[in-house]
């Protein structure tokens, strides 16, 4: 009741005099006016202290609106794949709130891995009125930063290894989410691709490599998606960092893509008051702050956009425009949101989020392997053993800023009991201890020795077993600010595994990771799950596919290399191209705060230029354990032969591509077709090819169905860095149509003319 009453009280104070003396509200005020009417008549009458304040947080996830006008607050909440528990307003300690808990989704890995847009609006909507519910403006997600190294602790967070499938599957969610007057912060903007020294390492980078890989699904939140908000990176680009960065924020973000929204730091990513006055910075956030677990000891006074940009405008060393331009970004992101009268009430923890959550999570478990032990039908054995911490454990809780507060959560083991009922045993089998944020304790080997011995003897007796490992959320596996530190699986799980499959021919590995990982036994394992984080519902979802109740139709969001060298970004061993050179004699604690030229900081060179994940394997001839676009299914599909509108196509023109897809199978199923261009010969390096489209289809046992592309010149262009602009070379072109970027069903060649 306040917010509405508190315009109204305002309207004798500023409101002018209408016809027969009745009060008008101002123009800032009338919910039915223009937004940029109502932020340049809001702007007037800021007064200069008032739109600096704007441009800075109050508490840890909020910044200050204008409370003489009426003007409220922005709230923010981490995301994106929940609403985050309440923080108290000057700590990182939880409020100790009641009603603060959620549904938990499944992380942006486990969507890309779905291939299906409509579950990336579903995802959107559903986390939107979350967000309203708990009344929030801002959520910050979606993140789609580029899967460059497994070794990247923040990889759940973001959305596979190519900026097609990340687009394409960044944009409804992003539609779906601020229809309910909730902005969506696509993060993390640019380049930030590892965890380790995030926060000062500066990344070398073509510019080539920048426009073909790491900006395009920036591009398409911005262009196709029409975000309100965006979140810079802690690390570097040019050697500037990426919050306050010219090259990024003006040349490209606002210059060349018209990006009208606010550029919002990551908590503790701002570095300099004239660099954030000048190069596109809006909301400053988390200063003198790691972004997680250090407190602020100064006040946000003395925030780089506080105080001294004050200080500088009143001087007259900083232009008054700048902070015109941000209070105007900022006063825009309000109007959108928190003074947005036709948001909805959003709703909170409802079936419907449960089913949303659920029905994500059910298409995004890809089957790596099945020598036809699956599924396991509830009356096929006895005897069915689970073992593995990943089976109980709340995955929900860690890796930072993900971390969530869930209402309900179903492990595997809860969801595989309800299913089999007193047919299932348990073992443990090993266990990570108590690893706290940024801190392992070693577990004693006779504590693995006791567990593995145990589990190994129960393995022997059983019908079958189930294994369900992984990775976590714990420091130095899947965790922001924490990078791997080993490709294989921790807390001997290889060992683990391979005496399982000793123990009992019939085994199924299901693992949890949002990461690729090393499976030195997987010629010894006759099914392998590969799962990502799954929310609230996760635990049903691999029970159901397990069990058969649900026909597996994800597919990988990223390669899933056969050893750690095999993935560009460690191939040659050099350091420098992961995870960088630390300056000699430099402390690290030092660097953030260096001069631009000092070079007092690491540098990271990615050396494999455009050729990331399939695009290395497939260009290089290095195969992978699983390629990109892989994933299995209960039935069979056959691709009929594509039918192509022309032979050839120039300028403006358009290609349109028919593919026939049959179920040859006796279950429903679904299957993404995925549509790969190859230029056959090109003046410069290019990938042997390239996802550019992709379809997923519902075909019942027995039917067919047709996936529809269009193909235009934009998906024949690769970005010249001598012109700098996007080229389309004369030529001949391969279309390459399959279930996976190595399974390729169908080609077809066609001749480009300028």
């Amino acid at each position: 009741m306040k917010r509405l009453l508190l315009p109204a009280l305002l309207l004798f104070a500023l409101g002018p005099t209408g016809a027969r003396g009745q009060q008008t509200a101002p123009l800032y005020l009338q919910q039915d006016a223009p937004i940029e009417e109502r932020v340049e008549d809001a702007l007037q009458r800021l007064t200069l202290e008032e739109k600096v304040a704007l441009c800075h947080a109050q508490s840890k996830f909020s910044s200050p609106g204008v409370a003489r006008l009426g003007i409220p607050e922005l709230k923010m909440s981490d995301g994106p794949h929940g609403v985050r528990a309440e923080i108290e307003w000057n700590s990182w300690r939880h409020a100790g709130w009641t009603n603060d808990s959620i549904t938990a989704f499944p992380a942006l890995t486990a969507l890309a891995a779905t291939w299906n847009p409509r579950m990336a609006a579903l995802y959107g909507r559903a986390i939107g009125e979350e967000a309203r519910y708990r009344g929030k403006d801002v959520l910050l997600g979606p993140g789609v930063n580029i899967y460059r190294t497994p070794l990247n602790g923040r990889n759940f967070e973001y959305m596979g290894e190519d900026p097609c499938l990340a687009g394409a599957m960044a944009v409804p969610y992003i539609r779906a989410l601020q229809k309910n007057g909730v902005a969506a912060c696509v993060k993390h903007f640019a380049l930030n691709n590892q965890e380790q020294w995030r926060t000062s390492v500066d990344v070398v980078v073509s510019e080539r490599a920048l426009r073909e890989l790491y900006l395009p699904a920036f591009h398409r939140a911005v262009v196709d998606g029409g975000v309100w908000s965006i979140m810079g990176s802690y690390n570097r680009y040019l050697g500037q960092h990426c919050c306050h960065n010219s090259a990024l924020l003006n040349d490209i973000l606002r210059g060349e893509w018209g990006f009208d929204g606010c550029v919002i730091s990551d908590w503790g990513g701002t570095h300099d008051t004239r660099e954030a006055a000048l190069n596109g910075l809006d909301i400053e956030m988390g200063t003198h702050t790691d972004g997680l677990t250090t407190e602020s000891r100064s006040g946000y006074d003395a925030y780089y956009l506080a105080q001294p940009y004050l200080e500088l405008l009143r001087s007259g060393e900083l232009p008054l425009e700048t902070v015109d331009e941000k209070a105007r970004r900022i006063l825009r992101l309000i109007f959108r949101t928190a003074m947005n009268p036709r948001r909805p009430w959003g709703s909170l923890c409802s079936e419907e989020h449960y089913a949303a959550a659920k029905a994500i999570g059910d298409e995004s478990i890809v089957l790596l392997r099945n020598n036809g032990i699956l599924p396991l039908e509830t009356d096929r054995y006895e005897r069915i053993l689970v073992v593995g911490d990943n089976a109980t454990r709340r995955l929900t809780d860690g890796g930072g800023s993900s971390e969530l507060k869930t209402k309900r959560t179903i492990s595997p083991l809860e969801a595989l009991k309800t299913l089999y009922g007193d047919k299932i045993r348990y073992a443990q089998g090993y266990t990570c201890g108590n690893p706290l944020y940024g801190k392992v304790e070693e577990v004693p080997a006779a504590t693995m020795d006791s567990l593995r011995s145990e589990a190994v003897a129960l393995a022997r007796t059983a019908d079958v077993v189930i294994y369900v490992g992984g990775l976590n959320k714990n420091a130095y596996q899947d965790c922001e600010s924490t990078d791997r530190r080993s490709y294989d699986l921790p807390f001997g799980q290889n060992e683990l595994i391979e005496a399982l499959a000793e123990a009992n021919p019939n085994l199924v590995v299901v693992n949890i990771t949002g990461n690729a990982y090393a499976m030195p036994w997987v010629d010894r394992v006759p099914a392998i799950l590969h799962a990502s984080y799954l929310g609230s519902m996760g635990g049903l979802s691999i029970a159901d596919v397990l069990s058969g109740r649900v026909n597996p139709s994800g597919k990988l969001p990223y390669s899933i290399p056969v050893r750690l060298s095999d993935c560009a970004a460690h191939a040659s061993g050099d350091a420098s191209n992961y995870p960088g050179i630390k300056p000699e004699g430099i402390s690290m604690k030092k660097a953030p705060d260096a001069p631009a030229d000092s070079r007092a900081y690491p540098q990271v060179t990615y050396a494999e230029d455009i050729l990331v994940g399939y695009r290395w394997h497939d260009t290089r001839r290095i195969p992978a354990l699983f390629p990109f676009g892989h994933g299995l299914s209960y039935t069979t599909f056959s691709y009929g032969r594509p039918e192509v509108s022309a032979a050839k196509m120039g300028p403006g023109e358009r290609l349109e591509i028919r593919v026939p897809v049959t179920n040859e199978g006796s279950r429903d199923g679904m299957e993404v077709v995925q549509l790969y261009v190859g230029d056959d010969k090109c003046s410069v390096l290019r990938p042997l090819k390239e996802l550019k489209h992709f379809r997923k289809l519902f075909i019942e046992a027995g039917g067919s169905a047709e996936a529809e592309f269009t193909l235009t010149e934009d998906d024949l262009k690769f970005f010249d860095e001598q012109s700098h602009g996007w080229v389309a070379e004369e030529g001949t072109f391969t279309l390459y149509i399959g279930s996976s970027s190595t399974d390729i069903r169908q080609k077809v060649k066609f001749r480009y003319t300028d």
